[in-house]
Order: C-alpha cells, then sequence, then structure tokens
C-alpha cells in the first residue's frame, strides 16, 4: 500500500494550519468524557480553558445569613405581600436581601421599590419580580422531571443581571437586499448556533407545542411519517440550540447507533423532553403574559416588539446543569418551594408610574 498520498495530504493541511495560527500553535488540551457505552461513540470533548472558564463562572452565592423560621408572619408585617406572606418576617427579610444581589446589586431596592412607600406597585420591576417568583416557584413544584430536587433560584438566570443575558425573541435580521425570498434562513442565527437554519424555530418549539417528528425509517415519507425537509431543519435548529446552551452534544441525549431509538437513549433525552415542554410553559403562562408591563424598548422587549423569552440557555448558560447541579433550594426553599395561590391580575390595566397595590 502506497502511504506517500495520505501523508503528503496531512503535511499540507498542517502547513496550512500553521500558516494561519502560525508556528507555536499546539491544539490546546482537552477533557473527554466518555457519556455512553464504549464502542458507540459517545463522549463528550471540551476546550480545557473553556471547561475551567464555565466551572468559575457557575459559582453558587452564598446565603447572606440563616434566617429563622419563627416569629411574625410577613404579611402580618408589611403591607402588600400576596406571594410571600407565608414567610416568617426574618425569612422575608433573607430573601429580599438576596434577590436584590442576584437581581440588581448596583440599584439595590429601588430597582423594584418606591423607597417612599414599600408597599407600592408603581414600579414595573416589583410587578414583574412578583411574577418571576411565582414561575420560579411553579418549576420547583411541577417540574421535578426536569429539574429534580435541585430546583432553581432567580440567581439561577439572573446572575446579577437586572434582565437575564441569556434569553431570545423573534428575529427577522437581516432584512434581505434585494427582493429575494429566503424563508426565515440562510443567515448566521443568533439563537441556533449561528447555523444557517432556520432562525425563528424556538417559536415552534419553546413557545408553540410543535412536536419533533422527523426521523423516518423509510426512503419516501408514507404513513404518519411525513416530516418535510423544512421540518427537519428547524429541529436542527433546535437542537443546536440545545447543544449550544448545555454545552453538550447529540450524545449527551442520544445513543449515536439509534439516534430515534428511546430505548438506546441516555436518561438524560426524557430530562431534555421535560425541559421543551416546562420552557413552553414558563413563555406562554408567565412571559408572554407580562409583555404590558415591560417599557417598550430593546433591554426588555425585542426588535418586533415581543416579551424576551426562557430558553435552555437562560439556565443552564453552557453548562449540563445548572450551576454544575449545585442546589441553593436549601437555603430558599421556604420562599420557593411551594406554589402561591395568589390570583393572577389583569395585567393589561396596570399602569407604571401610578401609586397602587396590584388586586385592589
Amino acid at each position: 500500500m502506497n502511504f506517500a498520498l495520505p501523508m503528503a495530504a496531512g503535511a499540507a493541511a498542517l502547513l496550512g494550519i500553521a500558516s494561519f495560527v502560525g508556528v507555536d500553535w499546539d491544539a490546546p488540551p482537552v477533557e473527554t468524557e466518555q457519556v455512553g457505552y464504549r464502542g458507540t461513540g459517545m463522549y463528550v470533548t471540551k476546550d480545557a480553558a473553556e471547561a475551567q472558564a464555565g466551572r468559575d463562572a457557575n459559582v453558587v452565592p452564598e446565603s447572606p445569613w440563616e434566617p429563622d423560621p419563627e416569629g411574625d408572619r410577613a404579611r402580618d408585617v408589611y403591607e402588600n405581600v400576596p406571594v410571600l406572606g407565608h414567610l416568617s418576617d426574618d425569612q422575608f427579610t433573607q430573601f429580599m436581601a438576596s434577590i436584590t444581589e442576584w437581581v440588581s446589586p448596583e440599584a439595590g431596592c429601588e430597582y423594584c421599590h418606591n423607597v417612599e412607600n414599600m408597599a407600592s406597585d408603581e414600579v414595573y420591576t416589583k410587578v414583574v419580580a412578583r411574577r418571576m417568583i411565582q414561575m420560579n416557584q411553579a418549576i420547583n413544584v411541577n417540574w421535578t422531571a426536569h429539574v429534580g430536587e435541585t430546583g432553581v433560584t432567580c440567581y439561577t438566570c439572573h446572575r446579577g443581571n437586572p434582565v437575564p443575558k441569556e434569553v431570545w425573541y423573534r428575529d427577522i435580521e437581516p432584512q434581505p437586499a434585494s427582493r429575494g425570498y429566503r424563508d426565515g434562513q440562510n443567515v448566521a442565527g443568533i439563537f441556533t448556533g449561528n447555523t444557517s437554519l432556520p432562525q425563528n424555530a424556538l417559536e415552534d418549539y419553546l413557545l408553540g407545542n410543535k412536536e419533533i417528528r422527523v426521523h423516518a425509517d423509510t426512503a419516501l415519507p408514507m404513513g404518519t411519517q411525513t416530516a418535510t425537509t423544512k421540518e427537519t431543519e428547524s429541529t436542527w435548529a433546535l437542537m443546536m440550540h440545545m447543544s449550544e446552551s448545555l454545552g453538550a452534544n447529540c450524545v449527551s441525549c442520544h445513543n449515536s447507533r439509534a439516534f430515534n431509538d428511546w430505548d438506546q437513549s441516555p436518561p438524560q433525552r426524557v430530562t431534555a423532553w421535560h425541559g421543551i415542554r416546562m420552557a413552553r410553559q414558563l413563555n406562554t403562562d408567565y412571559m408572554v403574559g407580562l409583555t404590558p408591563i415591560f417599557p417598550d424598548d430593546e433591554m426588555h422587549l425585542g426588535p418586533q416588539g415581543d416579551v424576551l423569552k426562557v430558553g435552555c440557555n437562560s439556565c443552564h448558560q453552557g453548562v449540563q446543569k445548572p450551576l454544575y447541579g449545585v442546589s441553593m433550594m436549601g437555603d430558599y426553599a421556604a420562599s420557593l418551594g411551594e406554589l402561591s395561590d395568589t390570583e393572577v391580575p389583569d395585567y393589561s390595566t396596570y399602569v407604571p408610574g401610578v401609586t397602587q397595590v396590584m388586586g385592589e
């Protein structure tokens, strides 16, 4: 066998790489983890420096103090605390101190409150925060199939930012330069891993209830297997979003020898199935309803006027388990571990800047 040709091709490839990156370039160290049965190619490889940066960015903040669960209830001490009124005064104060650091460490209490009248709902961020606390409670109580006993807190998404950095919205840019029609794709989609796949596919799966049905076992569409190529591309777009969000690849949820077979898939595939439906419910039941509350600016709404929405990256932020699986619920179970029965107001009647108490 003549090995000269492949050796020459390899040398040419190395020379080509060196011409772009320099003679001192070397492949970065990597971390490889086997996630499936040997021989199936089921392993995840990550740049070691990026993996360390991910660990550094996912450190859980400590609770400011351990609150006393005894004593007067918050509803008896303060006005207008319909969601957290069941807490003790100390638990309520501890949670308020924590949420300030998680969401508005620079603005402090004034970010959500009129400090001259703390009971007032005139600052729109207080109304939003109340609804987001209810959303946290719903995740921790109703979606244990996805979050397990680890749960989530406001910090899981916010990480010290008033508006979480990892959100999505309807994206139609860039507009075609001519009268050409690209059908919502063929550009680097910012929510689909910078691929040319359908750039608004998240609307189908994380807002709408479109089912993922693209893997056929016949050469031509027949019976119930009628998915089109375009639908397949939308599914790929969702998968790219999930892969980028979790810093993982396909074999984290699928067996590489039979992508379609649930029985041969890792258990993470079931967890992801629930995660898609969880994100869908959070967007439809919580985020969309808040649209009238937010100011009409690019910080709170997308370019098309739709509210910023929850995606897989909102919590995961590049790692397979948010905050590497470290739970904060031990310190905040009383605040975020049970559902509030507070009725959701009609937000269309809310007028920012007017002193009022929601529901009155």
